[in-house]
């Protein structure tokens, strides 16, 4: 968590590291230490953008600047950002990968009715089908995690589609995807690993149908939102995610969220305990968040 003060106000921004992306908590604590003399100096969320690398670092500070702003202004954080207001969003649960009785059940017991199965085992239809079974009025989406061949891909969106699973996200590994070239599935593809900011809307073109937008990969909120932009503009359908979190973390998702084909924003839902006050969920319906929350 980073905090910035200014005439006694306090912004605050949170984000997760990830080892997938060479990512610790201690490098980007150096990181974020070492911007300490420029945000003093008065750096802005603007000259943030060209002062670090996007990533987990720059998204604590630079939502934190939001909310800060926020704070200043007394203006709620959307109205700053130029976005419509948050409004009761529904999120998907996620489900890890098990056995098929185990995701099954998992299912069975869900508080969303939007499922998104984490896959890359040996049994991976298997498991969709159990949980089909299981929850037969959820919605469902799958996310591969990079495990797959493309022809397990193919193989499974074939075998898929009876299941009525709504998006395969992330089938192959990032770099491999030049292999969906002229690759057609009945069921959308999502890029997630594979898709980061703007730089690479030319990995996405024509291979996949939704791009899965994290803070902590756009390196916060000032990044996303003209990723989101650009992404609309291009066609593309939107995934809004997270890494992981408390709701510090998730609230600055929100504002992109509104209009997005997918919203897994359950990381502060899946915690043992989350940050008081913090989002309300119920029934996988997020709230939309207080003041006292973020923003």
């Amino acid at each position: 968590m980073v905090t910035v003060a200014e005439k006694g106000v306090v912004g605050r921004g949170e984000s997760s590291p990830n080892r997938r992306f060479d990512e610790t908590p201690e490098q980007s604590l150096r990181a974020i230490e070492a911007l300490i003399p420029a945000l003093e100096a008065g750096l802005d969320r603007a000259e943030l953008q060209q002062a670090m690398t996007a990533g987990a670092a720059r998204n604590a500070i630079d939502c934190a600047l939001w909310d800060l702003e926020a704070k200043l202004t007394k203006t709620r954080v959307w109205e700053l950002a130029g976005v419509p207001a948050p409004r009761p969003t529904l999120t998907s649960q996620t489900i890890g990968v098990g056995a098929p009785a185990t995701m099954a059940s998992m299912a069975a017991r869900a508080w969303s009715p939007l499922l998104k199965l984490k896959l890359g085992g040996d049994a991976d239809i298997e498991c969709v089908r159990a949980v089909r079974e299981a929850a037969p009025s959820a919605r469902i989406v799958v996310d591969a995690n990079e495990a797959w061949t493309l022809a397990q891909l193919q193989s499974f969106a074939a075998a898929a589609v009876s299941c009525d699973v709504e998006l395969i996200e992330q089938p192959l590994r990032a770099g491999n995807d030049s292999q969906l070239d002229g690759v057609r599935t009945s069921i959308p593809l999502g890029a997630d690993e594979s898709f980061h900011g703007l730089e690479l809307f030319e990995r996405t073109r024509d291979r996949y149908q939704v791009v899965n937008i994290k803070l902590d990969k756009t390196g916060g909120l000032t990044e996303a939102l003209r990723i989101k932009a650009e992404a609309e503009r291009r066609g593309l359908r939107i995934m809004v995610g997270c890494m992981g979190g408390t709701s510090l973390a998730m609230a600055p998702a929100m504002l992109l969220a509104s209009d997005a084909s997918f919203v897994d924003l359950d990381g502060a839902r899946l915690l043992q305990t989350d940050r008081s006050p913090g989002l309300r969920y119920d029934g996988g319906i997020i709230a939309p968040f207080d003041a006292d929350v973020w923003g």
